[in-house]
């Protein structure tokens, strides 16, 4: 796959090649491709391997299950996708790596593009992050087969922030984390189904009291579901009544 000359560019690192762009190709993320708005080109370690059966991976050193990606081999794909001058950040999904933030990916919209290296076994030679700079980023606290189905994630969540990619200006603000805080209820007709109400005050046409209560439920749905980000927003408050609403989580 060939990159265009679109200003924000993805490389992607995989044995795997096929699995690009795969849903990225549909929906705003496939658009904003088919239009130039971003580009995504794949690097197959296995064309740089130097054996006839064009090996990716040997056994893991100290002796244990499974096989591990090879250094050698890797930092040559990573030359390929990135040569000399190209700036752009080189990140390795792994489960070992720092969380995927919300900021990070602002920050990683706003430059030039990304270098992804999927790891695959039982993951890369360690010493493939000194050597070619690598950002160990994770998409959460789980395992998967490989880091082709986080770099989707990675690049999906940056590729919508690119501008022009969402329809509205204020539809990358509004929304869980921006403030972080998690997103506010949404609703939308029907006016009531099976019983069930849109609250009253997204009626009411009073726009400052309509902002007051979507920042209350915010607030709440933060509070309950994600004490870890409430303790950092409520931390970040001057305490000067600046809190919309202060109660206590439910039991």
């Amino acid at each position: 796959m060939t990159a265009s000359t679109a200003g924000w560019r993805a490389s992607i690192i995989t044995i795997f090649p096929d699995m690009f762009p795969g849903p990225l190709g549909l929906s705003l993320a496939g658009r904003a491709l088919g239009q130039g708005s971003w580009a995504l080109d794949t690097v197959d370690p296995r064309d740089g391997a130097t054996d006839r059966h064009r090996s990716v991976d040997d056994t893991p050193a100290g002796g244990g299950p499974g096989m591990v990606m090879r250094v050698d081999v890797l930092a040559r794909a990573v030359d390929i996708a990135a040569p000399e001058g190209d700036t752009r950040p080189r990140l390795l999904m792994t489960p070992r790596g720092k969380p995927l933030t919300q900021a990070r990916v602002r920050e990683l919209a706003a430059g030039e593009g990304v270098v992804v290296v999927c790891g695959r076994f039982e993951g890369v030679d360690d010493r493939l992050v000194a050597a070619r700079g690598l950002e160990e980023v994770s998409v959460g606290d789980v395992v998967l087969s490989g880091g082709e189905i986080g770099a989707l994630v990675l690049l999906d969540a940056c590729v919508r922030l690119l501008p022009g990619v969402m329809g509205h200006p204020d539809s990358g603000t509004e929304e869980s984390f921006s403030a972080g805080l998690l997103e506010y209820p949404q609703y939308t007709r029907p006016q009531s189904f099976e019983g069930r109400e849109i609250p009253a005050i997204l009626s009411s046409g009073d726009h400052a009291k309509v902002a007051r209560w979507r920042r209350e439920q915010a607030e709440e749905a933060t509070r309950e579901r994600r004490p870890d980000l409430w303790a950092a927003y409520a931390s970040a408050l001057p305490h000067d009544g600046r809190m919309t609403k202060k109660r206590p989580p439910r039991e």
